[in-house]
């Protein structure tokens, strides 16, 4: 079943990153559909958090669809090198997301392995925010896609996973946000 807009608009940015592991990200890109179970996100509740782009109110061209109603991709650019995809949550003017940061990959392995340029099917063919995307075919222009169109689409696939399988961390590489940095809004499931 593909997760409705509504979904995407809960006010609970950390119940809904917690609640997508075990979800599946799909894509059909180029013709070719691709997609696997989410095993790691992070939450980035804006304007109180630092780490977050919205972070004080800030709006930006590049940052304005997380002002727009929960259910669209939030795709930009990290490093000059990386696309990354978040999912736009909560209401309009609210702006919180979830940066998707792994999957495991479950739908169009060959289309997979050849984007990445790999040969088998490894632990990393997926498993990073910059790396996952470039094995979707996840790019700039999805920004502002909604997430349950033909292109990009997130699916509740009855996953049994229980909740002492998910682990609660420090979110990665955020280091200049301050004490926000310590909180504990990345989840991942347990390996």
């Amino acid at each position: 079943m593909i997760l409705p807009q509504d979904y995407f608009r809960n006010s609970d940015v950390l119940f809904l990153s917690r609640d997508l592991i075990g979800k599946f990200l799909m894509t059909t890109i180029d013709g070719n559909l691709t997609g696997g179970m989410i095993i790691e996100t992070e939450a980035y509740r804006g304007p109180e958090d630092r780490a977050s782009h919205a972070y004080g109110g800030r709006r930006t061209r590049r940052n304005e669809v997380m002002y727009h109603p929960g259910g669209l991709c939030y795709v930009f650019r990290c490093y000059g090198i990386y696309n990354l995809l978040n999912i736009v949550t909560n209401e309009s003017e609210i702006p919180h997301a979830i940066l998707i940061r792994a999957i495991k990959p479950s739908d169009g392995l060959e289309t997979m392995l050849t984007r990445r340029g790999k040969i088998k099917n490894e632990r990393t063919l997926a498993s990073g925010p910059g790396t996952l995307t470039i094995a979707l075919g996840i790019k700039l222009e999805h920004n502002g896609c909604p997430l349950d169109g033909s292109e990009i689409w997130i699916e509740d696939r009855k996953a049994a996973i229980s909740s002492e399988n998910i682990i609660a961390g420090p979110r990665v590489g955020i280091d200049y946000a301050g004490e926000d940095a310590s909180l504990p809004w990345r989840f991942r499931l347990r390996k």
